[in-house]
């Protein structure tokens, strides 16, 4: 059995995560069409698999990244994650046998 602490400190350093991808999306917002240096298409798209709530709320907020076809990916991404989570919230209310 999972403790509280256990599940708590998931759903921390979740949010986390999201958080950081918001981040990271934000600052390659801020620095397109500057010349500076910009954060890659593979870190931000493995930041949207690991945080799609951030990333895609990025992408929306700021509409940045969104005419990209390879982005497409970030609502998937959402997606599984919230299939994931209803799964998860479904075992442990024992619906699922």
């Amino acid at each position: 059995m999972i403790s509280f602490s256990d599940t708590l400190s998931v759903i921390v350093l979740y949010a986390l995560a999201n958080i950081a991808a918001f981040l990271l999306y934000a600052i390659d917002k801020k620095r397109a069409g500057t010349g500076v240096w910009r954060i890659s298409e593979p870190t931000l798209l493995l930041a949207a698999l690991i945080g799609p709530f951030g990333a895609y709320g990025a992408m929306r907020l700021l509409r940045h990244k969104t005419q990209k076809i390879k982005f497409r990916l970030v609502p998937i991404f959402l997606i599984l994650h919230i299939a994931g989570m209803l799964y998860i919230a479904a075992r442990v209310l024992h619906v699922i046998a």
